[in-house]
């Protein structure tokens, strides 16, 4: 009993090392203004909330450029072909700011065609774990992304047409 007590403490130190070192590679990415929030649910105005699929729902950062795409399940088509819309722009007005407890916070603005937000995005210390807020300029339409941050180079997501 007492060795399978001490293989259990050395597994879940081992899984709490793995989960610092992602952690501080998330951080590194935001902070290098190259990485995508894999969003697993969605907020909508009215406090709607859905599950999504990480692949498809998503805001990446990369050189200058973000995409905001929102493909919630109930969709069957979208303008963007894969069930709902894709918006990107250029960035502007990055402010990044590491609070007292390490929790980081991004703010940026995304100016394009098909968009025109404020994006602000909050990321905790020790967790991948982040959420975004993306409020338009010209309407009310706020929603609320949940999910995890990876750095660009190691994102899994299917980028629709944008409008």
């Amino acid at each position: 009993m007492a060795a399978f007590q001490a293989r259990r403490e050395q597994g879940l130190k081992a899984y709490d090392m793995a989960d610092s070192i992602e952690s501080r590679i998330s951080q590194a990415a935001v902070m290098d203004a190259s990485f995508v929030l894999e969003a697993d649910a969605v907020t909508f105005k009215r406090g709607t909330r859905v599950q999504v699929n990480s692949a498809t729902n998503f805001i990446s950062v990369k050189d200058g450029r973000a995409v905001v795409q929102v493909s919630p399940s109930y969709f069957y088509s979208g303008p963007n072909g894969v069930g709902g819309i894709t918006v990107d722009g250029t960035v502007s007005g990055v402010t990044v700011k590491t609070d007292k407890k390490g929790n980081i916070r991004y703010s940026m603005n995304v100016t394009g065609v098909g968009i025109s937000a404020r994006v602000d995005i909050s990321l905790r210390d020790d967790s991948t774990f982040a959420y975004a807020v993306v409020s338009p300029n010209f309407n009310s339409n706020t929603i609320r992304m949940d999910g995890r941050i990876v750095p660009y180079s190691r994102s899994r997501v299917i980028e629709g047409r944008s409008l």
